[in-house]
């Protein structure tokens, strides 16, 4: 019974991040710093591919793969691929107590938290984002982040382009 509920709840996460991520995509595509809505629109299909087939994923179905020297941080494709080129969705997790160096992105990377407590440390501001929390990084913008030491993170993370974790010095 307890992997039916968990397998229940990992469904339920992942219809909410879903509808999170959808959420924060047509609040970014009405932003008045765009040009027009029109451009935005065209912007936002332009990150992420077409669904041409029903995707599902049941949490017990994920694939999960290492992320190279990265004191064992996972991912699991849901679209595109996470170390590959070209936009993708995937769930990451951390585990806990994993701290990232001070690093930028590339590319914005919009996350959704799942479960456990994420955190980001901006000009010396640290904000700890919980289970059902959404955040978007800039691109560019240099930053600490990781799992707090509580409990494993899963996150929903998607990106235009490949992920990338591109150490800063201090």
């Amino acid at each position: 019974m307890t992997t039916a509920l968990n397998s229940r709840a990992a469904r339920r996460l992942f219809a909410v991040a879903v509808m999170v991520g959808a959420a924060a995509l047509l609040t970014s595509c009405a932003s008045p710093t765009s040009n027009t809505a029109e451009t935005s629109a065209k912007s936002a299909e332009a990150a992420l591919p077409t669904v041409s087939k029903t995707i599902s994923l049941p949490a017990a179905d994920l694939d999960w793969t290492v992320l190279p020297d990265s004191g064992g941080v996972q991912y699991a494709n849901v679209r595109g691929d996470l170390s590959g080129k070209g936009p993708y969705e995937a769930f990451v997790k951390f585990p806990a107590g994993a701290d990232n160096p001070f690093h930028t992105h590339s590319k914005d990377l919009p996350t959704v938290v799942l479960s456990g407590t994420f955190y980001a440390e901006i000009d010396g501001k640290r904000t700890e984002y919980g289970p059902g929390s959404y955040y978007d990084l800039p691109a560019d913008l240099e930053h600490f982040s990781g799992c707090t030491a509580a409990a494993e993170c899963l996150l929903f993370q998607y990106q235009s382009d490949h992920f990338d974790l591109n150490p800063v010095k201090k």
